[in-house]
């Protein structure tokens, strides 16, 4: 095996973000860029010299040549091991779960989630560390320091791997072994539910679809869904990955799948509604006329994960993102169970998971999961929710109201705007931030009091660690937030969100529409932080 060392020179754009580096196809296809990135991570590392290295992504343009680079890499760098989905496919809950299973050092997911896909779309590297979730800060941190300076990467002289071919492979002096992306996973899903509850149901003439959306879960969905579990034919929708997504946007929103919302909105609908996004670790759950939000769903997942037989001893804890409505933390108290408030990002979730605190996490922006990974997980949830609507034999919309006649309702939106010039989407948040000292006791708008104002840093109870700056927010005195944060997912410009919460105690209404219901807090967030002025948008790009 020839080890090459390749003379490079640094980029400055490399700074991880809450789910790795993502940029532009175009900014990755640059020279060397992919390379110097990979080899900064490596270098952050230690103690890899033999150790097995996971390798996979979501098929989208650019994974195949990226995958490549990082064998050689890998193997240039004494790897002694890659586990690499075939034709360079993992979900990125399947990446965690192989990471684990195989106790592998870590491993490379390419992706850049829910973003498009295509040669003028997106792209993203991230590593995830030996318990299969999102590498720390520390981590990041380190690879942003290492790509500023970095001066040579190493490769060897070797060709292209068969990603189409199940088995091994050598390169150099190192074992490259493709495995099939779904086995391992589907396995591990017949460990957590009643896959013999959910046969019934769909024997019983339950109908449901599942919008892969072109994307990762497309295989995974056909295979559990349709293979195991018995679902008609045609039940996946969109099952093949596409290097473009079809030339769609892989989000599974009410945008995005409207065509889907709209079916379940009519008598002719099916049962069951569930998409997945680029990378498999989001989830659009839409019962027969109910669409649930994820951060409702987050909640009656957690009041119900006993149903089913992975979580049948109940739960230790629940965890959700600060701009997730506090749903969950109602289920937490009733069920007298740790509940933990912590920054965007998934990562943040791993300390508590490692450490036995909570068994569930999730997200507003559509991601639910539990202690199986250390992922977010689109087809968990949908599997959970299925398991169940089969215990329980109830609709969705039965369940969901159930649910809030116990805990009462959270009325919640997000808004982003997207893509918004960076210099006024930051001055805007600085602005605000400056004038939240003054904000406790004031009453403004409809008669609500302001309880506290500050910008959320989360104190890690695991580890110790901190983290500022994770997101303003502003409470009110009847349990009412809005909450502002700029997001780290996007590629162009800034994404602005805005996030409106209000409860509805157990007797209170619950048929309200969702934006009537917030427009006070809606107005009240736009006249303090003068989002629509001062970005020139007089509607938000997407609102769920």
């Amino acid at each position: 095996m020839t080890i090459q060392t390749i003379k490079t020179t640094p980029y400055g754009d490399q700074k991880p973000g809450t789910s790795g580096l993502r940029k532009r196809v175009t900014v990755f296809s640059q020279p060397n860029y992919v390379e110097n990135f990979v080899q900064s991570i490596f270098d952050s590392l230690e103690d890899f010299a033999g150790k097995v290295l996971v390798i996979g992504g979501d098929g989208r343009f650019y994974n195949d040549v990226a995958i490549q680079k990082a064998i050689r890499i890998a193997a240039a760098n004494g790897f002694g091991k890659v586990l690499v989905g075939q034709n360079g496919i993992l979900s990125t809950p399947a990446a965690s779960n192989i990471i684990r299973h195989y106790k592998a050092l870590g491993g490379l997911v390419l992706s850049a989630s829910h973003n498009p896909g295509g040669p003028e779309g997106d792209f993203g590297i991230k590593y995830n560390i030996g318990n299969g979730g999102p590498a720390p800060e520390k981590i990041t941190e380190a690879v942003y320091a290492r790509s500023k300076v970095i001066d040579s990467y190493k490769t060897v002289d070797a060709g292209d791997i068969d990603l189409a071919a199940v088995g091994t492979q050598k390169v150099g002096d190192m074992v490259v072994e493709v495995i099939d992306p779904v086995a391992d996973y589907a396995r591990l899903m017949e460990t957590l539910f009643d896959f013999e509850a959910i046969r019934g149901l769909f024997a019983s003439g339950f109908r449901m679809t599942f919008d892969a959306m072109s994307a990762v879960t497309g295989p995974y969905a056909h295979a559990i869904l349709e293979g195991i579990l018995g679902a008609p034919k045609g039940t996946v929708v969109n099952g093949t990955p596409s290097p473009s997504f079809n030339n769609g946007h892989p989000d599974p929103n009410l945008v995005y799948c409207k065509d889907m919302y709209d079916l379940l909105m009519t008598p002719e609908g099916p049962d069951f509604g569930a998409a997945s996004d680029g990378d498999g670790d989001r989830n659009l759950i839409i019962g027969k006329n109910r669409f649930v939000t994820p951060s409702d769903s987050l909640a009656l997942l957690a009041a119900n994960a006993h149903l089913a037989p992975g979580y049948k001893g109940g739960i230790a804890g629940i965890a959700r993102s600060m701009p997730t409505s506090a749903a969950a933390d109602r289920v937490a108290e009733k069920l007298g169970i740790e509940m933990h408030e912590t920054p965007t990002g998934w990562k943040f979730f791993g300390n508590l998971l490692d450490a036995s605190r909570v068994t569930i996490c999730g997200e507003e922006s559509a991601g639910t999961g539990s202690n199986h990974v250390r992922e977010k997980d689109g087809l968990w949830a949908v599997l959970l929710w299925l398991n169940i609507v089969a215990v329980r034999k109830q609709s969705v919309d039965e369940i969901v109201r159930d649910h809030w006649a116990t805990y009462g309702r959270n009325y919640y939106t997000r808004h982003d705007y997207e893509e918004v010039d960076a210099g006024i989407a930051n001055k805007l948040v600085d602005d605000l931030r400056a004038a939240l000292p003054g904000l406790p006791g004031q009453i403004l708008g409809d008669d609500l009091q302001v309880a506290y104002a500050d910008d959320f840093t989360y104190h890690d109870p695991v580890d110790g660690s901190t983290s500022a700056k994770q997101g303003i927010r502003i409470g009110f005195t009847d349990g009412s937030r809005i909450v502002l944060r700029l997001s780290g997912t996007g590629t162009v410009g800034a994404t602005l969100r805005l996030y409106l919460e209000r409860y509805e105690a157990a007797d209170g209404r619950h048929d309200l529409d969702t934006q009537l219901a917030l427009a006070p807090l809606i107005a009240l967030a736009d006249q303090l932080a003068g989002v629509r002025q001062r970005t020139g948008r007089q509607e938000p790009s997407v609102i769920t």
